[in-house]
């Protein structure tokens, strides 16, 4: 039996299968996503959705969907399915009777007596998709019917009908051609053996996305269909449906089919789910690589691209890839810090360059020589630590109390708006800043002493003491027992928030190992759950416990409450150096509880984040790199632990 398996009564109950989708990526940048039903609720849905390049290489909606008909007997069946205001038509998903993941995305229909089996996938280095359909029973003669609804818009935007759209089609080898706008690659639709279009061209009105509409988005969209293919089925001999930029030869589509369905990772346990969805996460774009934030609708993130790479690569044994995409920010960071105006925007997030030291700490852990990352990175990491010494360019200053005081709000990864207001009002001396802080100034003088860096050194040596003595009078209370999430000269706040879990996590630590027990104690009682830790505490009259609603209701959970898998990590970190091998088990538990979530969202992944009440929903992206990465590292932590304790 495959791992990832729906049986017909989770199927044809949309409560729960509109709930769960699918996501393919290829090596092209293209990636197809939607229900495990076919049933677009996203604008970000689609069958093929590509990066084009006139259009700087942003993601667009080619190929919506595909609705089929199967046809005995002069009777139609439509196994397609969309929402409209209203009601759901056709409603092909009641035919449903099995939907399995591995290796690919497959539907099983069961129509009377005719058996039909689909199949779908991205081609690995092109921007194609194929979709494949095997007859699998049937006791009389049967045609199928291929209907295409296409987009060809962003995939943030939605498109209504219009008279601009060139709707005519061009005549290619087994299929057609289209482009509706300028600009746009042209489309290829095509089948591996011959069959006739019908040419009826059309448009399909309020097509209606209601995960768009749960957020208070525009939720409708009209599709372009240019019209259908027919051709008989024969048993047991499979049919392609492939669209495309290119175009493709139909004698070979079988074949091709074939030989890709073998590159896919088998998804035949919880490991090697997280280890497929780490690959979903990087993209490689000729010599470059990089992380996508999370799909289906983020794209870039540099504060989770150094956050990530350790668990999405090196936990992977892929330190290639690691270096490729942290040779690449480094020289990023480097031109963050020079005088260019228009860097401003990215200047404001502080912690960014701070996790850099992190990402490096975590590649000597993987065995990476110390005397070699200084060489290579030294450059990087003064500047850094200049520039915040200095103050220049960054919204900080560096008081004579060795601490760094941020000047002004949304400049940390707590930084979501309503409204242009910054929902969190976190200024002054921050927790988590400052932490970060003295980690990179620990770190830089331990890896300085392996060259005898004496000019460097002399220079910097007395900061951590200084830092150390002012870190704890300005945030720990030792009647509470743990951390001030930040402090203002007039104002010190004491919610009980995750990001003083990194003053105990780092490598690095201003703290005792008592302190590290309270405050862990502390997040073990109103943070932690079993999908990650809660941004606030329950306890907190601003708390939320459920994502819901519009976009401006959202924002107001998003740190209020809001359950990040990726802070375990942070919290494994830790957890293990305080407890070592006593604490395996609790953190093995946690881990192992994440493996329900492959079922819950995003088939196969890991969500960006869950409520904070339970069962603790998922939401957002359906697989979230950082989250992805994390479990990956915890994983991998717990097997390197375990093999200590063997030998």
């Amino acid at each position: 039996m495959s791992y990832l398996k729906f049986d017909k009564a989770q199927l044809v109950n949309t409560e729960y299968s509109l709930q769960r989708e699918f996501l393919r990526t290829n090596k092209a940048g293209s990636f197809a996503s939607s229900t495990i039903i076919n049933c677009n609720t996203r604008k970000y849905h689609g069958l093929l959705i590509c990066p084009i390049n006139t259009f700087n290489g942003q993601n667009h909606v080619l190929l919506s969907s595909v609705d089929e008909t199967l046809i005995q007997r002069g009777a139609e069946f439509n196994l397609g399915i969309h929402r409209y205001p209203g009601t759901y038509q056709p409603r092909g998903h009641k035919y449903i009777s099995e939907y399995e993941v591995d290796p690919t995305p497959a539907i099983t229909y069961q129509v009377g007596d005719i058996k039909l089996k689909k199949e779908q996938l991205l081609v690995e280095k092109e921007q194609r998709i194929l979709i494949k359909y095997t007859l699998l029973e049937a006791q009389s003669p049967t045609v199928i019917r291929f209907q295409p609804f296409v987009a060809f818009r962003n995939i943030h935007d939605l498109t209504r009908a219009n008279m601009t759209a060139n709707t005519r089609t061009g005549k290619v080898n087994n299929g057609i051609s289209l482009k509706l706008y300028e600009g746009f690659p042209t489309l290829y639709m095509q089948t591996s053996r011959e069959s006739e279009f019908i040419h009826v061209p059309d448009w399909y009105h309020d097509i209606e996305y209601t995960e768009e509409k749960k957020r208070g988005y525009d939720c409708h969209e009209d599709l372009f269909v240019p019209g259908y293919f027919e051709l008989r089925m024969k048993k047991e001999v499979p049919i392609i449906f492939a669209a495309g930029t290119k175009v493709a030869n139909p004698a070979f589509m079988v074949r091709q089919f074939n030989a890709e369905i073998k590159k896919w990772v088998s998804r035949d346990s919880f490991e090697r789910c997280m280890d497929n969805a780490a690959e979903l996460s990087i993209a490689r774009k000729g010599k470059a690589t990089s992380v996508i934030n999370g799909l289906p609708f983020l794209s870039y993130s540099e504060r989770n691209t150094y956050l990530a790479i350790p668990g999405l690569c090196l936990a992977r044994n892929d330190e290639k890839t690691f270096l490729s995409i942290l040779d690449a920010t480094s020289q990023k960071l480097l031109h963050r810090f020079s005088p260019d105006p228009s860097l401003n925007n990215e200047r404001t997030s502080v912690d960014v360059p701070l996790w850099f030291f992190w990402t490096l700490q975590k590649y000597i852990e993987y065995g990476a020589d110390k005397k070699n990352v200084w060489q290579k990175y030294k450059r990087t990491l003064k500047t850094i630590l200049n520039t915040y010494q200095q103050g220049s360019h960054l919204p900080i200053d560096l008081h004579d109390n060795g601490l760094l005081w941020v000047r002004q709000k949304g400049v940390t990864w707590m930084k979501v708006r309503n409204n242009g207001t910054f929902l969190q009002q976190r200024m002054g001396y921050l927790v988590e800043i400052n932490a970060l802080w003295y980690n990179a100034v620990c770190f830089t003088l331990e890896l300085a002493a392996t060259t005898r860096d004496r000019t460097f050194i002399s220079k910097w040596k007395d900061l951590p003491e200084k830092i150390t003595n002012s870190f704890n009078a300005v945030f720990w209370n030792a009647e509470k027992e743990y951390l001030a999430d930040y402090a203002t000269d007039d104002y010190t706040s004491w919610s009980t928030r995750p990001n003083m879990l990194f003053a105990a996590s780092l490598p690095h630590s201003c703290l005792q190992a008592e302190q590290k027990k309270t405050i862990l104690d502390k997040i073990e009682r109103d943070l932690l759950t079993p999908r990650g830790l809660r941004t606030l505490s329950p306890d907190n009259p601003d708390y939320v416990g459920i994502i819901n609603g519009n976009e401006y209701e959202r924002n107001k959970s998003f740190h209020n409450g809001s359950v990040f898998p990726w802070l375990f990590g942070h919290y494994a970190d830790a957890y293990l150096s305080l407890y070592k091998n006593s604490g395996i088990a609790h953190i093995k538990r946690l881990y192992e509880g994440f493996e329900d979530c492959v079922n819950e969202h995003g088939i196969g992944s890991i969500s960006q984040l869950y409520d904070g009440n339970p069962p603790y929903k998922p939401n957002e992206a359906t697989s979230y790199a950082l989250s992805v990465a994390e479990i990956i590292r915890v994983g991998k932590m717990i097997d390197n632990l375990t093999k200590e304790l063997s030998e």
